[in-house]
């Protein structure tokens, strides 16, 4: 089972999502997929800037999710699992690796930019899912090193049309695990965790938390094991690996 949403072309924009944002604002739209085919300004987590070179895909899925909060929560590790799906159809000897909580690296370089944003409270909840992946370009001067599906393959025959359209289905399949419940898409974001059973240093507000990285709770926290033998939840972060044991 697939949603087939229809895909809406916009050229040159902003970014994918802000125009999502604008038309969830006028309160009339249709489930579907924004794609551009540049953006002046890209965003990810924690307003990072995201590259936006031709060639690469940057695209926001705008829906109506009437499942509410509760799935729209789970909807980073749903985009995230989607694009490792992708990569792997690609390039299937690639071993590929989620961040917590939506990053999906290979070899520790970045493949993706995950943004998920929504509006709206209940059954009216709106989400904008937006998912940026480097097809023919890992670009250069990014803050953390950066790997393409070009790169992956060994060769440029791969275009965004041909991601977008795997990413699509996969999309489509994991959000629809997504509105299941949580747990076996806790699972199969756990079999790709990178770090987990090391230590990590977590950076929030305050002070950075290093400790092992034990778990993912029932709703996609990030469990730690801190020095002292203390368990700590951390609900929203920037994760670097440490790798000690």
């Amino acid at each position: 089972m697939s949603l087939d949403w229809p895909v809406h072309h916009l050229g040159a924009i902003d970014s994918t999502n802000s125009e999502a944002k604008r038309r969830a604002s006028a309160a009339a739209f249709s489930d579907g997929w924004l794609v551009a085919e540049t953006q002046s300004a890209g965003r990810g987590r924690l307003q990072r800037h995201w590259l936006s070179p031709v060639g690469n895909l940057f695209a926001t899925a705008l829906f109506h999710e009437s499942g509410g909060m509760v799935v729209a929560s789970r909807l980073p590790f749903a985009a995230a699992l989607a694009v490792g799906d992708v990569a792997r159809s690609f390039a299937p000897s690639a071993e590929i690796r989620l961040k917590w909580p939506n990053d999906v690296r290979i070899n520790k370089a970045k493949l993706s930019g995950i943004l998920i944003e929504t509006g709206g409270s209940g059954a009216d909840t709106w989400v904008a899912a937006g998912i940026g992946i480097n097809v023919t370009h890992a670009p250069d001067g990014a803050e953390l090193s950066a790997t393409s599906i070009a790169t992956l393959r060994g060769d440029a025959v791969v275009t965004s049309d041909m991601v977008l359209e795997a990413l699509r289905t996969a999309f489509s399949q994991r959000l629809i695990e997504a509105r299941a419940g949580f747990s076996g898409l806790r699972k199969a974001w756990l079999e790709h965790a990178e770090g987990l059973g090391t230590i990590v240093r977590v950076t929030a507000s305050g002070e950075p938390v290093e400790g092992i990285f034990e778990d993912l709770d029932a709703f996609g926290a990030l469990i730690l094991r801190l020095p002292d033998g203390t368990r700590q939840t951390i609900r929203a972060g920037d994760v670097n690996l440490v790798g000690r044991a």
